[in-house]
């Protein structure tokens, strides 16, 4: 009988828009990081723990590497660059586009140099056929040397399982880092402001989301009866954005906070009353003190 127990660090990598937290949410089985069409959606590395009989995973999802055009866009490259050496396996993500995409390329530049097993995942395999799957398969094994090679589809759960089993032979014996139960390191206060953010990235037109932030000022139960009072500000950083993001009469912003109310009492477990205004900061993208106060800390990477 096999009483041994595994444990250890994923990180997923890759550019902008392949698929990486809809594929943590995935594997984990839970809403951990946002999700928008939009690329450059994660900014954090998000910790989401996955827990069964024999192992522990603990995946670390990172901003989208891309050329920095802001300070939060060093931000974001930094952070996702820093989890290369850390981990125990390494999850390269990408499409079946028959071709290394330039940007692909530029991050498996920066891998050469890690000593961590790398493992190619070809994302959104329910679109396109099997000899695009395989072109891409061998163009990229060309250009890097990775251990593994797992065609996967997020959205349809397809070869999910074959890519767990696949990760669990790149973990170490060791002990359970979180509890059973945990399945993220995530604060509750961090999670609603990415939640709000999600919706205004759903809702919001091209040229704005990038330029938001979200700060929860205040979480607060009400002693006397089961509702959370959540009090938040979302950030701009031109007015004539602030009065896109209200909206005429004020319906994009209730719309936001509408979408938003229900997922923060799913992760509550308790009904919302949730209050939003809008702020203008301008250039917040590109001050470090502004940065900081928003949760991006190059100093914590």
């Amino acid at each position: 009988m096999n009483n041994k127990f595994y444990s250890g660090f994923v990180s997923l990598v890759g550019r902008p828009n392949v698929g990486k937290s809809t594929l943590m949410n995935a594997l984990v089985g839970e809403k951990i990081a946002i999700i928008s069409p939009k690329p450059q959606t994660t900014r954090n590395k998000i910790q989401a723990i996955l827990t069964q009989d024999d192992f522990q995973m603990i995946f670390i999802d990172t901003p989208g590497i891309h050329k920095p055009k802001f300070k939060l866009d060093n931000y974001m490259v930094k952070a996702a660059e820093t989890t290369f050496g850390e981990v125990d396996a390494v999850l390269m993500l990408t499409e079946p586009q028959g071709k290394v995409h330039p940007a692909d390329a530029h991050i498996l530049e920066r891998l050469k140099n890690v000593k961590t097993p790398v493992i190619l995942v070809i994302n959104k395999i329910d679109t396109a056929d099997e000899k695009r799957q395989l072109e891409t398969a061998k163009a990229y094994s060309e250009v890097f040397n990775f251990r593994e090679i797992m065609f996967v589809s997020a959205t349809t759960g397809k070869n999910l399982d074959e890519l767990l089993k696949t990760i669990k032979k790149y973990l170490p014996e060791g002990p359970k880092y979180f509890p059973d139960d945990m399945v993220t390191d995530q604060p509750e206060r961090q999670i609603a402001s990415e939640i709000i953010r999600e919706k205004a990235l759903q809702l919001l037109r091209e040229e704005i989301p990038h330029g938001i932030a979200v700060e929860v000022s205040s979480m607060k139960k009400r002693p006397d009866r089961e509702l959370v009072d959540v009090e938040a500000t979302i950030f701009c950083e031109k007015d004539s954005h602030k009065g896109i993001i209200i909206g005429r009469g004020g319906n994009m912003l209730k719309n936001i906070g509408t979408r938003s109310r229900e997922d923060i009492s799913a992760l509550l477990g308790s009904n919302v009353n949730l209050q939003l205004w809008v702020k203008v900061k301008k250039d917040w993208r590109d001050s470090d003190f502004l940065l900081k106060n928003f949760g991006y800390d190059m100093k914590k990477i």
